[in-house]
């Protein structure tokens, strides 16, 4: 299994959105160790100080494919579920002061919470669907998928030319361009699609 991401996927105006496509995608990877599905997660305080959150779509491969074609792409979707992009950011900082690779910034246990999938059945209108994240009952990031500078067919038509897409593989789509910041222990965070809340869990 393949977990990627994409960075820097959304934008607060639509208007941005074809001067944003211009620019270079860049897609990340965190390890399967880093998934924690529907469970609480322990704050990782022996490598980081400074633990980032960005609430993002998460969508799984449901079939083999390679050099995908735009308009065949969301037909290799099969599920959807929302999650959490845990950045150590002293570690990044560091990665990127020393132009070293990003893994353990990325990468650790935990950093990848998600909740169960559901079929993309329940989602008829890929460019229409709201996600959200409530820190402490308090609402921290919300966005639609009309937002995303790239959708879901333009990150699986990038992702498949280098690399081949498995049944399985996880995809991070992107988080909003307002509200990531930092999450302590004892927060609760609330995950919702479309109003439904799939993801509830704490810091411990």
């Amino acid at each position: 299994m393949k977990i990627l991401g994409i960075g820097s996927n959304y934008v607060t105006d639509l208007k941005d959105i074809e001067e944003k496509k211009k620019g270079k995608k860049f897609i990340f990877s965190k390890p399967e160790s880093s998934l924690a599905v529907n469970c609480n997660v322990e704050y990782p305080s022996n490598i980081t100080n400074e633990l980032i959150y960005e609430v993002e779509l998460v969508v799984k491969i449901g079939k083999e494919g390679k050099n995908i074609k735009k308009e065949d792409a969301n037909s290799y979707i099969s599920e959807i579920a929302i999650g959490i992009d845990y950045t150590a950011k002293d570690i990044l900082t560091n990665a990127r002061e020393t132009k070293h690779p990003w893994e353990f910034a990325k990468g650790f246990d935990g950093a990848a919470p998600i909740s169960s999938f559901k079929s993309i059945d329940n989602y008829p209108n890929l460019a229409d669907i709201n996600f959200d994240l409530k820190i402490n009952g308090v609402e921290k990031q919300k966005s639609n998928t009309a937002f995303m500078v790239n959708d879901f067919a333009d990150i699986i038509v990038f992702i498949s030319e280098y690399m081949t897409l498995q049944p399985g593989d996880l995809i991070f789509t992107g988080t909003p361009a307002l509200g990531k910041g930092e999450i302590f222990k004892g927060d609760h965070l609330q995950c919702s699609i479309n109003d439904e809340l799939l993801l509830d869990f704490k810091m411990i």
